[in-house]
């Protein structure tokens, strides 16, 4: 009696550890994200949604992976701390999700991290590029897009290349900002290239005029833009009715779409880093898969980067699903992305390893053109 008591108790902590797992049934693989669905940037992140789901359908129409369905529920935080630990408890404790893919927020990240560890759960793709949540080693963390730290080297050293020596940075005071703003002095101290304004905004009160006063008075060549969705373009639109015209860079999480709808032709010349292939080049398969199903979808609506994006890491996702076999689990998925290889969409290479789960680290510098289009 006490050696069944004994294993029924170990039984019991082995399917709580492993609770997640239940998020596969034999029709259904259940994904879930707390995501930034309202507020500035808002309108990007449901764009990361429309894509994902635009994969997901199709793998749906087709008999799904191993004969099962991808269902996928995204909860909106509003970019709130708390907000996104609770969504994230919800959708283990009540939606039962196997994974949870393509959350967003670094500083959100970072706080369901311990309750996911806890659990085991699995973390696919988060948007965000900080080097902390890659540096720190978690098995149940696998990255897909570039880090910060690829695209802020990328852009102080194209800058240093075309002899620009002054070179500010703009960032909303918060924890996204700030780990933007870490990475741009470590590049800049690495290029011995030091930048000559901090200039950020109380994103709860942003004074947008002031930010371009003490932009005009640090008279800029170039200025880094370590934010996006309307905080982005409202600064720019700010430091446009000075006098003073420096080149903006922009980091991935910078929505074109979002910058055209806003800026108008004034958004030609600014810089954005890609971290996806583009979307003009029909001829990486990924890429053609996307226009091809959005086409068919929205017809009389134009491709969208964001959305992209979103695809992207679902094609990544599928792939491994699908490689994990028929008896998926939280550990088939892991191992199977660990021995993948090499997975390559053209020149976008995610790799993973039982040492690194950073995936890829391609990242290109994309400048807007007079018909608001990107030229690599």
């Amino acid at each position: 009696m006490v050696r069944w008591a004994m294993l029924a108790c170990g039984w019991l902590i082995s399917a709580a550890v492993h609770a997640n797992d239940a998020g596969v049934t034999p029709t259904e693989i259940k994904l879930g994200a707390s995501a930034v669905l309202s507020g500035p940037l808002g309108p990007q992140t449901v764009q990361y949604g429309e894509g994902s789901r635009l994969l997901f359908d199709a793998i749906n129409a087709s008999g799904g992976i191993h004969g099962r369905k991808i269902s996928y529920v995204t909860i909106d935080d509003g970019f709130n701390l708390q907000r996104a630990v609770e969504n994230t408890r919800k959708l283990q404790n009540e939606h039962n999700v196997f994974m949870i893919f393509n959350s967003t927020g670094t500083a959100h990240t970072a706080a369901v991290l311990p309750m996911l560890k806890e659990s085991k759960t699995i973390l696919f793709g988060p948007v965000t590029g900080a080097s902390a949540l890659r540096d720190n080693f978690n098995p149940y963390v696998f990255h897909v897009r570039a880090g910060y730290a690829n695209e802020s080297t990328r852009m102080l050293s194209q800058l240093k290349q075309m002899g620009v020596k002054r070179v500010a940075f703009f960032y909303q005071d918060d924890g996204f900002g700030k780990t933007l703003l870490a990475e741009v002095k470590k590049s800049s101290a690495s290029e011995n290239l030091p930048l000559v304004a901090e200039i950020k905004v109380d994103p709860a009160a942003p004074d947008f005029a002031a930010a371009a006063a003490a932009t005009e008075q640090a008279n800029p060549q170039a200025v880094i833009v370590g934010t996006a969705g309307l905080t982005f373009t409202n600064y720019v639109k700010a430091v446009q009715a000075t006098a003073s015209r420096p080149v903006f860079y922009g980091f991935s999480v910078v929505s074109l779409d979002g910058v055209q709808r806003e800026l108008k032709e004034k958004a030609r010349g600014i810089i954005l880093a890609q971290i996806m292939p583009s979307l003009r080049n029909g001829t990486v398969p990924v890429v053609a898969e996307y226009l091809k199903l959005h086409a068919a979808k929205s017809p009389n609506t134009p491709p969208s980067a964001s959305q992209f994006e979103g695809f992207v890491h679902a094609r990544l996702l599928v792939e491994g699903l699908k490689r994990a076999g028929r008896d998926l689990n939280t550990a088939s998925f892991i191992q199977a992305m660990e021995g993948a290889g090499e997975i390559a969409f053209g020149r976008f290479i995610a790799q993973y390893s039982p040492q690194s789960h950073n995936g890829s680290n391609y990242v290109e510098l994309a400048i807007i053109d007079a018909e608001g289009n990107l030229r690599y």
